[in-house]
C-alpha cells in the first residue's frame, strides 16, 4: 500500500515576514510615499485651520448651508460627515500621521543610518586605478609619495586612514547625520502631534473676583484627556482689575490667582495677564477675557447687596447692565448700565430716561431712596489648556532646525593610490562643489608644484 506524503504546511507567519520585508518596507522606504503622505497632511491641516474647529452642529448649518454649498459642494452636511470640524482627532487623520510617520522610520532605517555607516568606514579604500576614472575630479601625478599628501589633508581637518599604498579621507560627516536628526524630529512632532490630540483637553471658564472654581466647561477634549482634567486641585480669583489708558481704552487686563489643593491650602500663587499664564501640574491658565460680574451696593442704610450683571446687545460697545428694584414690593426700579469696570454706571427709569450718572463710592437719590454704588465686580475670563505633546513638538522641531543646519554640512572624500610608477588621487563631495574643486585644485597644485605638464592623465573636471 503506497503512502501518500504528508500535506505541506502552510507556516503564515513565514509568508508574513517576507511580505513585509519584500513587499511592505519597500513601499514605506519609498520618497514618493512619503511626499503624498505630506502634502495630503498639509491639505486637511490648512482645512482645519481655515474650517472652525469644534463648533456646533447650529453653527455649522449658519455658515455652510446646503444651498448655495461653498465652492458648490462644501456643505454642513459634508462636514459633520467627514470629521472636517474636528480634523485632528479624526481616526483618518491620525492614520495619515501614523503612517506618514512608519514611512519616515523605515527610511531611516533603510537607507540614512545604512548609508551614514558606509560613509563612515574606515577600511573603504580604493586598489585600482581605474577606481578613479569615475570621479569628476581625478588626477595621476608622477613622482608624488603619499608622504606629501597626509599634512596637507590633516591641515584641512580631515579624518585620514592609510593602509599600505592605499589612503581614504574624509570630512563633514556630521553632514550625514543632519538628514537622519530631521528624520527624527519629525517623528517626534508627529508623536506629540498625536499625543496632544488624544489626551489634551481645552476650557474656557468666566469667574467672579473672590470665587473658587475646578475646570467644569470643557468644550474640547481628546479621547483620553480625563487623566489631564485636574480634580485634586482648585483655582482661587483673589482679585481681576484692570489697567486703563489715560484716553479711557484698556491697557492690560489681570487676574491675582491661587492654585488651592483638596484641602483648600494655597499651593502657588501668580498674577497673570496677557502673554502671562499660570503654569500647575501641566495645565496652563491664560489671560483671555472680561466681563463685569455684579453690582454691589446699598439702599439707604441697608447692609451691602449684590445683584448680578448681565452683558446687553449693543452696537457700539460692550454693555452690562442689571435691573434694581427701589420698593421692597418690586412695583418700582431703575436700570443700572456700565460698559467697563472704571465705575461709571448710567441709571435709566422704567421708562428708559437718564435720570443720573454715578461713579463707583458715590450716591444718587433715585424713587424716594438713597443708591449708595458700593463697587463693581468684575469676572475674569480664563482660558484653561493642557497639551502633553507640547514638549515633544517643541524638542522635535529644535532637532528640525539643528538637523536642517548640519545638513548644510559638506561631506568631502578623498582617496588616494600609490603605485610603482604613479600617483592617483580623487575624491567627491555632496555639495559645495565649487569650494571643493578649489580645495582639489590647490591639493594638486601643492603636491606637483613644478608644471602640470609632469602630470600623465592631468585633472579631470
Amino acid at each position: 500500500m503506497a503512502l501518500e506524503p504528508a500535506p505541506q504546511t502552510f507556516n503564515l507567519s513565514l509568508s508574513l515576514r517576507r511580505y513585509f520585508k519584500r513587499e511592505l518596507v519597500p513601499l514605506l522606504a519609498d520618497l514618493r510615499l512619503a511626499i503624498v503622505l505630506l502634502l495630503t497632511i498639509a491639505a486637511f491641516s490648512v482645512s482645519g485651520t481655515v474650517i472652525e474647529q469644534g463648533q456646533s452642529q447650529a453653527f455649522y448649518q449658519a455658515n455652510y448651508p446646503e444651498h448655495p454649498a461653498l465652492f458648490g459642494f462644501l456643505s454642513w452636511r459634508l462636514i459633520l460627515l467627514l470629521g472636517l470640524d474636528q480634523v485632528y482627532r479624526t481616526w483618518w487623520f491620525l492614520a495619515l500621521l501614523i503612517l506618514f510617520g512608519a514611512s519616515l522610520t523605515t527610511c531611516t532605517f533603510q537607507r540614512q543610518i545604512p548609508a551614514l555607516r558606509w560613509f563612515s568606514r574606515t577600511w573603504n579604500f580604493y586598489s585600482q586605478p581605474r577606481q578613479f576614472q569615475k570621479f569628476a575630479l581625478s588626477a595621476e601625478l608622477p613622482q608624488t609619495q603619499m608622504s606629501q599628501l597626509l599634512p596637507l589633508l590633516q591641515q584641512r581637518r580631515y579624518k585620514v586612514f592609510q593602509e599600505g599604498d592605499k589612503l581614504y579621507a574624509h570630512k563633514g560627516i556630521v553632514g550625514r547625520i543632519g538628514p537622519i536628526l530631521v528624520h527624527a524630529s519629525m517623528l517626534l512632532i508627529l508623536l506629540g502631534a498625536i499625543l496632544g490630540s488624544m489626551t489634551g483637553f481645552f476650557a474656557q471658564e468666566m469667574v467672579p473676583s473672590g470665587k473658587t472654581f475646578q475646570v467644569r466647561n470643557v468644550f474640547d477634549a481628546g479621547p483620553w484627556a480625563a487623566a489631564q482634567i485636574p480634580k485634586d486641585w482648585s483655582v482661587k480669583v483673589n482679585r481681576f482689575w484692570i489697567d486703563y489708558t489715560p484716553d479711557g481704552t484698556i491697557d492690560q487686563f489681570y487676574s491675582d490667582l491661587s492654585v488651592l489643593d483638596q484641602s483648600g491650602q494655597e499651593i502657588d500663587r501668580q498674577t497673570i495677564h496677557v502673554n502671562k499664564p499660570l503654569r500647575h501640574k501641566g495645565v496652563t491658565l491664560y489671560q483671555a477675557d472680561w466681563s463685569v460680574a455684579a453690582l454691589r451696593f446699598h439702599l439707604n442704610n441697608s447692609p451691602v447687596l449684590e445683584l448680578p450683571m448681565a452683558p446687553l446687545e449693543a452696537g457700539g460697545g460692550r454693555l452690562w447692565g442689571t435691573w434694581l428694584p427701589t420698593k421692597p414690593d418690586l412695583s418700582e426700579g431703575v436700570s443700572v448700565v456700565t460698559k467697563d469696570l472704571q465705575g461709571i454706571l448710567l441709571i435709566y427709569d422704567m421708562q428708559g430716561k437718564l435720570i443720573a450718572t454715578v461713579r463707583q463710592g458715590m450716591s444718587v437719590e433715585v424713587n424716594g431712596v438713597t443708591l449708595s454704588i458700593v463697587e463693581l465686580v468684575g469676572s475674569t475670563g480664563l482660558q484653561i489648556k493642557a497639551d502633553p505633546g507640547i514638549p515633544l513638538v517643541y524638542t522635535g522641531f529644535g532637532l528640525l532646525m539643528l538637523g536642517v543646519m548640519l545638513s548644510y554640512v559638506s561631506h568631502s572624500q578623498i582617496w588616494a593610490l600609490q603605485t610603482a610608477d604613479s600617483f592617483y588621487l580623487g575624491g567627491r563631495t555632496n555639495r559645495a562643489q565649487v569650494m571643493f574643486e578649489r580645495e582639489m585644485l590647490t591639493l594638486l597644485e601643492q603636491l606637483a608644484p613644478a608644471s602640470p605638464a609632469e602630470s600623465k592623465a592631468g585633472t579631470r573636471i
